[in-house]
């Protein structure tokens, strides 16, 4: 397995939640902190960026019509970049104003499910929602520190979704109406693997998590059991995603909040997994 290679050296304060958009050749990412949209082209490298009025968790592509669904701390927006225009859907958490977006993806029926978090990780306040295609949305779970993930296995019959704070991969049976059940343990993290954060699947439905302090991305085959490990050159890695025609290319994001002394951390990094990913969806709304 090659080395990992950095192939953006930005410096993120808080670099998170990518994305490959196939329709584009490329990897969209975010900078809660700054806070700012960035994308990197996978065909010649080129790199654009676009500042956000507020903290920004995530972004998720639409199938049928042009931007995306963006997580701000405030709420869930409609996105769009050439022209900039930000539209609110809705604010789900208006009584819990210390709140924001973190994580977030599409499933196979075209929802988004996406996680928050209390910004200061003090409260134990993060939920987790379902944001249907006709704009409507539910929390399906609560009482989360630091709401990362999710991922979902290979027929989405299950979803995992994580407690940073509590450093646990839970695992839920996911129904095809979007229903969530059967709550339980997936990976608990030892005291030297830092914190779970972004996730993402693979083909042969093995869980890639990023480790927050751990300097790594790992690999979990379908029971939790630990199958390998790829070290990166930054402690504090937040997700990773699967990119590339044949899905055969990963890209990692890392944050250097905390760790200003390191001198790629907040990049962008490219390494082999050794395996394509699952495929990924696009919201239906």
């Amino acid at each position: 397995m090659a080395q990992a290679r950095c192939v953006w050296a930005l410096k993120a304060t808080l670099g998170e939640g990518p994305i490959w958009v196939a329709r584009e050749n490329a990897i969209y990412f975010v900078d809660i902190k700054k806070p700012a949209l960035h994308r990197y082209s996978l065909a010649d490298g080129g790199r654009q960026s676009w500042d956000m009025p507020e903290p920004i968790g995530w972004v998720i592509p639409r199938a049928a019509k042009p931007g995306f669904i963006a997580g701000l701390k405030s709420g869930f927006f409609e996105l769009t970049l050439e022209p900039f225009r930000l539209v609110k859907i809705c604010e789900p958490e208006s009584s819990l104003p210390d709140n924001r977006r973190n994580d977030a993806k599409a499933d196979r029926w075209g929802r988004i499910w996406a996680g928050s978090m209390d910004d200061l990780e003090k409260n134990v306040s993060g939920q987790l929602f379902r944001l249907d295609p006709d704009m409507s949305w539910r929390v399906m779970d609560d009482g989360y520190k630091v709401c990362n993930g999710p991922t979902f296995n290979l027929d989405h019959s299950a979803i995992y979704h994580t407690d940073s704070g509590a450093k646990t991969i839970y695992k839920f049976d996911l129904a095809p109406n979007g229903e969530i059940s059967n709550k339980r343990v997936f990976v608990k993290f030892e005291p030297d693997w830092g914190s779970p954060d972004g996730m993402t699947t693979d083909i042969e439905d093995g869980v890639w998590v990023a480790h927050w302090g751990g300097a790594r991305v790992s690999r979990f085959t379908p029971d939790g059991a630990l199958d390998r490990a790829v070290p990166l050159p930054a402690s504090r890695i937040t997700s990773c995603v699967f990119a590339g025609d044949n899905l055969d290319r990963m890209f990692v994001t890392s944050a250097r909040t905390g760790r200003e002394n390191e001198d790629l951390a907040g990049g962008l990094f490219e390494i082999d997994p050794g395996v394509r990913g699952a495929p990924q969806y696009a919201f239906a709304g």
